[in-house]
C-alpha cells in the first residue's frame, strides 16, 4: 500500500479535528484554504469553468459527509481524490461527446483562468509567453486524460509522487512513467510547434 506523507500543517490538523466533531466553522475554514486547488485541478481536468465549478462544489460536499474516514496524512490528497475522482467520472460520460481543445477555449472569457496571472512583462515577452501558454495548453489538452491528469498534479500543484500514487489509486511505477512520457509528449509539441521553434530547448533547460 502507498505511503504517503503526512502534510506538515498543524493548523490544518487542528481544523480537520474540528471539523471531524461537528464544528461547521472549521470545515468552512478548510474549504477556504484549499478551495482554489481544488477548482484549478478540476479546471486543468475538464476544461471549462462550469464543469470545474460543479466538480469542486461536490468535492466539498462530499468531503464534509465523508470527514470521518479520513485518517491522518495529506489533507490536500485526501481532496484531490475526492474531486479527481469526480473529474474522472465526467470525463467517461463525456467520452463519445466532441470536446472542446484548450487552445480553442482562450477565446472564451469565461474561461480565462486557464492562464497565470500577468506579471506585467514587456511587450516582447508579453507576447511570446502568451504564444508559449496557448501552445503548451493545447498539448496539454491532447495528451491522454490520465496522463493529463498527473502532469497537472506534478507540475501544477507539486505533488510527490506517492501523494500522486494516492489520488490517482495507481502504483508509483506507473505514475513515473507516464509522467515522463506526458512530459516527452508536451516537449515534442513544443518542437513541432512552427510559432515557438525555440521553446522547446527553453522547456528542457527547465527541466
Amino acid at each position: 500500500m502507498t505511503k504517503v506523507p503526512r502534510e506538515v500543517d498543524p493548523a490544518v490538523d487542528d481544523l480537520v479535528r474540528r471539523a471531524q466533531a461537528s464544528d461547521l466553522a472549521a470545515f468552512n475554514t478548510l474549504v477556504i484554504r484549499h478551495q482554489d486547488a481544488v477548482y484549478s485541478l478540476a479546471l486543468r481536468m475538464l476544461g471549462t469553468r462550469e464543469a470545474a465549478e460543479d466538480a469542486a462544489q461536490e468535492a466539498f460536499i462530499r468531503a464534509y459527509r465523508r470527514l470521518e474516514t479520513y485518517r491522518g496524512g495529506s489533507f490536500r490528497s485526501w481532496l484531490f481524490s475526492i474531486v479527481a475522482n469526480l473529474a474522472r467520472d465526467e470525463l467517461r460520460r463525456r467520452a463519445r461527446r466532441p470536446q472542446v481543445s484548450l487552445d480553442a477555449a482562450r477565446d472564451d472569457p469565461d474561461r480565462a483562468d486557464l492562464d497565470p496571472p500577468d506579471t506585467e512583462p514587456l511587450p516582447e515577452a508579453r507576447v511570446e509567453q502568451g504564444e508559449l501558454r496557448a501552445t503548451l495548453e493545447a498539448a496539454l489538452g491532447q495528451l491522454p486524460d490520465d496522463w493529463r491528469e498527473i502532469v497537472v498534479l506534478s507540475d501544477v500543484h507539486g505533488l510527490a509522487y506517492d501523494e500522486i500514487a494516492h489520488v490517482t489509486g495507481l502504483p508509483l511505477g506507473t505514475v513515473k512513467s507516464r509522467l515522463s512520457r506526458a512530459r516527452g509528449r508536451l516537449r515534442d509539441a513544443l518542437r513541432a510547434s512552427r510559432e515557438l521553434p525555440g521553446a522547446a530547448g527553453r522547456q528542457e533547460d527547465r527541466r
